[in-house]
């Protein structure tokens, strides 16, 4: 394969969760850079359209859709709509996610709260998953690529759902690559360590930003860059023999919020 191709995503079909801002977004804008037709799926469709319009302003090629990941019915709405306005799916991006922030208290938090966060951070992508790599193996070509998180090799205090959550991400998909892998399905996880986006910024202070720099031997925080590029690998034909697998993209180091 001519090096040119190795991240040449033109006439690929992707779908991305969570796709109106932070990550989400620079997954839509990376994709869609590589020449892939992007459905940017959002609770927010203002945000969705927004990401798409800038898309298409571009020259790009994409198209927004509401998407609330607790509402099956919004899951299935999904796929259904990349098929009729693309004819197929390649790419699932599995980024949509809550929780953690250190706001996790063991004995504060309930039931309902933790049902709530797996809801949306392991069940909806596994659902996902289902319903798209069907369409993915008669295409011909599949990729699935989770958001996790560092959060899901760290130890840390008020962080335990949240945290635990993604490792079952992280655990599903070296699972799930058995599954999938007759299909022509590779499905792997990119997991980010403190990156500069709206949700890090609600509970990053000075102090613990200090603290994490210590730990981290590339000295700076994350930014949504960083882990974007880790997601177009995923993508793309150059990771064409890898599954199941996790990439920690984190400067190298551990970053936790205490």
């Amino acid at each position: 394969m001519d090096i040119s191709e190795l991240f040449d995503l033109s006439g690929k079909v992707a779908v991305v969760t969570g796709g109106g801002d932070g990550i989400g977004k620079g997954s839509c804008e990376i994709l869609a850079a590589a020449g892939a037709s992007v459905v940017v799926s959002d609770i927010s469709v203002e945000k969705a359209r927004g990401v798409a319009d800038a898309i298409n302003a571009a020259g790009g090629s994409a198209t927004a859709v509401a998407c609330n990941v607790l509402e099956d019915a919004d899951l299935v709405n999904l796929i259904d709509t990349a098929v009729r306005t693309y004819v197929t799916v390649n790419i699932l991006v599995n980024n949509a996610g809550m929780g953690g922030g250190g706001r996790e208290n063991p004995f504060r938090i309930d039931t309902a709260y933790m049902e709530r966060i797996y809801r949306i951070n392991v069940f909806a992508p596994w659902r996902l998953c289902q319903l798209a790599v069907p369409e993915m193996g008669k295409s011909g070509y599949g990729s699935i690529i989770n958001i996790t998180s560092v959060s899901s090799i760290n130890k840390e205090a008020n962080m335990c759902v949240y945290s635990s959550s993604k490792a079952a991400m992280n655990h599903l998909a070296a699972n799930l690559a058995y599954d999938f892998g007759p299909y022509g399905v590779r499905i792997n996880c990119v997991g980010p360590g403190a990156t500069r986006t709206g949700a890090l910024e609600s509970v990053l202070t000075p102090e613990i930003e200090a603290k994490m720099l210590r730990r981290t031997p590339i000295r700076r925080l994350g930014e949504v860059s960083d882990i974007v590029r880790a997601v177009l690998f995923f993508a793309s034909p150059a990771s064409a023999w890898i599954s199941g697998q996790v990439l920690f993209v984190n400067g190298g180091g551990e970053q936790t919020l205490d």
